[in-house]
């Protein structure tokens, strides 16, 4: 069963075309998604606020992306991980397990983030 499915909202971004989410159960308003393949219909993920998900990144599990954060490339956000504030993870980076990246941090790459690990402010990895 799905849990969220597009508005008629869109945005163009770097000529992509991203999509406002909303939860289908509660009616919330969500982040911006390219297409499914970012966001799982399964678990407790969630995409909210200004926040972006685009290119073959995947956001899975309880994470949660929010504020103005964007995860892009073919990252990934996992587990129980936040990613908040303008935060950018891109490349093959992954934040996983309880990991918090958040502020003006900046997560790209083979780089990973996991455990309980925070990253804020303007930290580069």
């Amino acid at each position: 069963m799905k849990k969220y499915e597009f508005t008629d909202e869109v945005k163009h971004v770097r000529g992509i075309i991203l999509h406002r989410i909303i939860h289908i159960k509660s009616g919330i308003l969500g982040g911006w998604i390219q297409n499914e393949k970012n966001l799982s219909q399964t678990g407790k993920a969630w995409v909210s606020g200004n926040a972006w998900v685009f290119g073959k990144a995947r956001v899975s599990g309880n994470a949660w992306v929010f504020g103005n954060a964007q995860v892009v490339g073919n990252a990934r956000v996992s587990g129980n991980a936040e990613v908040f504030g303008k935060a950018w993870i891109s490349g093959k980076a992954r934040v996983f397990g309880n990991a918090q990246v958040a502020g003006n941090a900046q997560v790209s790459g083979d780089a990973e983030v996991s455990g309980n690990a925070r990253i804020f402010d303007g930290a580069w990895t």
